[in-house]
C-alpha cells in the first residue's frame, strides 16, 4: 500500500513525466517544417534560384560538366559499338558505369551525410579528370580496346557513388530550403540542355576526329569545375551539420525511406523506369545503326531529340505549383506509353517527334520524383535517402543496359523500344491500383463527348 501511495504521489508523477520527456528518442527524425516556395511563381521569377550568387556559379560549372559528360558518354558508347559491332557490348558498357552504384550506392549516402559536400566533389572531379584523360590517351594513340572502356567505365561508376548524392544534396546548401524545388528544376534543365548540346558535339567529333578528343574535353571540363568549386563563397552557404559516426546509419536510412509513401513509391517507380525506360543509349544506337542506317550523326541527333523534349519538360517543371504522388504516377505512365508508341514508328521523322514527347514526359517524371523525395526527407538523413534514390536510378540502368542489349539483339530494336515503354506503364497502373486500394488515390473514369477519360485524384492529403 505504501509503494502504491508513493507511485501516486504528485512529486513522483512530476519526476516521471520529466524523465519521459528528457529520455533520448530512438524514433526516426520527422521531416522538418520547410520554408519552401508554394504556389505558382510569376513568370519573372521562373528562375528565382539563380538570384543566389553561389547557385548561379554552380549552375555555370554544372552546365559545362554535364555537357562534357554527355559528349564523353555518347562517344564512349559509339566507340564500343565500333570496336565490337555488338549492342550487347554497349549494354555492358552502361552496366559497368552504373553497377558500382547498385553495389555501393547506399554507403555513398552515409559518406555524404558525414563530410563536406564541396570537399567531396573536388575529390570526385579530380578523379573523373584522371580517368577521362587516360581514356583520351588510349583512344588518341590507337591502342584502345573494349576492355579498356569497360574498366574505365567501372572506375567512373565507383567515383559516381560519392559524386552523385553529393551533387544532389549540395543544392540545399547553395540555395536553402525556400527555393529548393526551383533549384532542382533548374538543375534538371541544365542537365537536359547539356544533353542536347553534348550529343551534337559528340556527333561532330565522331564524324571528324574520332572519340579521343571527346574524352579529353571532358577531362579538361572536370578541372575547370574544380576551380569553380573553389570560387564558391562558403560564408553564404547554408552549411549542413555532418551526421556523427554511429552504428546502424544505413539501416536507419532504409527504414526511414520505407516509412514514407512519398519516398518509397517514387523510388519503386524510378527503379522500374531505370531498368526499362532509361536504356536509350542501347536502343538509339541500334535504331541509328540497324533500323535507319544513319550512323553516328543520326545517333547524336536521336539523343538530341530526347534532350530537346527533356529541356522543355524541365522548363515546364519550374512552373509546377505542387507535387503529389499522383503527379509521379501519371507522368511515368505517360512516359511509358509514349516510348511504346515510338517503338512502332516507321519513319525517322515520326520517330524523332515521338522522342521529343518522350523527353518531355520523362523529365517531368524525373524532376517531380526527385523533388518529392528531397522535400519529404529530413535534412539530417537526406544524403542517405538520396543515395537510395540514385542507387535505383543508376543501378537500375546497370541491370537494364545488358538486358535491353539482349532483347534488341534477339528480337530487334522495335521490340526493345516497346518493352522499354510498356513495362513502366504497367508499373504505373499497378501502383495506382495499390494506392487506390489504400485510400490514397481515387481512380475515376468520365465521359467527355463520348470519349472516356481516366483521372487520378487524392482521396486524402496524408502521404500524398
Amino acid at each position: 500500500m505504501l509503494s502504491l501511495a508513493l507511485l501516486r504521489h504528485p512529486l513522483y508523477q512530476r519526476f516521471r513525466r520529466s524523465s519521459v520527456a528528457t529520455a533520448p528518442s530512438t524514433a526516426y527524425p520527422p521531416t522538418e517544417p520547410l520554408s519552401a516556395q508554394t504556389g505558382r511563381l510569376p513568370w519573372r521569377k521562373t528562375f528565382i534560384a539563380l538570384s543566389v550568387p553561389n547557385f548561379r556559379l554552380w549552375t555555370i560549372g554544372n552546365l559545362l560538366a554535364m555537357t562534357a559528360g554527355w559528349t564523353q558518354r555518347i562517344a564512349q558508347d559509339w566507340l564500343v559499338l565500333e570496336l565490337t559491332g555488338s549492342a550487347t557490348a554497349v549494354g555492358i558498357t552502361v552496366a559497368m558505369q552504373f553497377a558500382p552504384m547498385l553495389l555501393f550506392g547506399l554507403f555513398g549516402g552515409v559518406i555524404v551525410d558525414r563530410y563536406s559536400k564541396r570537399m567531396l566533389m573536388v575529390i570526385t572531379q579530380a578523379l573523373f579528370a584522371v580517368l577521362s584523360l587516360g581514356l583520351a590517351a588510349l583512344a588518341l594513340t590507337g591502342t584502345v580496346e573494349a576492355w579498356h572502356v569497360f574498366a574505365i567505365a567501372f572506375a567512373t561508376g565507383l567515383v559516381t557513388v560519392i559524386d552523385n548524392p553529393a551533387r544532389q544534396v549540395i543544392v540545399t546548401e547553395l540555395v536553402g530550403q525556400r527555393n529548393l524545388r526551383n533549384a532542382i528544376s533548374i538543375n534538371s534543365s541544365v542537365f537536359q540542355l547539356a544533353g542536347m548540346i553534348g550529343p551534337a558535339i559528340a556527333g561532330v567529333l565522331l564524324l571528324t576526329v574520332g572519340a579521343g578528343p571527346a574524352f579529353a574535353i571532358n577531362g579538361v571540363a572536370c578541372l575547370v569545375v574544380i576551380g569553380m568549386l573553389g570560387m564558391l563563397r562558403t560564408d553564404q552557404m547554408t552549411r549542413l551539420a555532418p551526421s556523427p559516426r554511429a552504428k546502424g546509419q544505413l539501416r536507419e536510412g532504409l527504414r526511414y525511406a520505407k516509412s514514407k509513401p512519398t519516398i518509397v513509391y517514387p523510388v519503386i517507380l524510378i527503379a522500374v523506369f531505370a531498368v526499362f525506360g532509361l536504356t536509350m543509349p542501347v536502343l538509339l544506337a541500334s535504331y541509328a545503326d540497324d533500323v535507319f542506317d544513319v550512323g553516328p550523326g543520326g545517333y547524336g541527333l536521336f539523343n538530341s531529340m530526347v534532350a530537346v523534349g527533356a529541356l522543355v519538360g524541365a522548363l515546364l517543371s519550374t512552373r509546377r505549383a505542387s507535387i503529389r504522388l499522383r503527379t509521379i504516377v501519371v507522368c511515368v505512365g505517360a512516359t511509358g506509353l509514349l516510348q511504346l508508341t515510338a517503338g512502332l514508328m516507321p519513319s525517322i521523322a515520326l520517330f524523332s517527334v515521338c522522342l521529343v514527347t518522350v523527353g518531355v514526359a520523362s523529365l517531368l517524371f524525373l524532376t517531380a520524383s526527385n523533388s518529392l523525395v528531397q522535400m519529404s526527407s529530413n535534412i539530417g538523413i537526406r544524403g542517405r535517402v538520396m543515395s537510395l534514390y540514385v542507387l535505383v536510378l543508376l543501378g537500375g540502368q546497370a541491370i537494364g543496359g545488358p538486358l535491353m542489349g539482349v532483347i534488341v539483339e534477339e528480337f530487334g530494336a522495335h521490340t526493345g523500344m516497346v518493352v522499354s515503354g510498356g513495362v513502366p506503364a504497367l508499373a504505373a497502373a499497378i501502383v495506382a491500383v495499390v494506392l487506390a486500394r489504400r485510400g490514397q488515390l481515387r481512380l475515376e473514369v468520365r465521359l467527355r463527348r463520348f470519349v472516356p477519360w481516366v483521372s487520378i485524384s487524392p482521396r486524402t492529403l496524408d502521404g500524398v
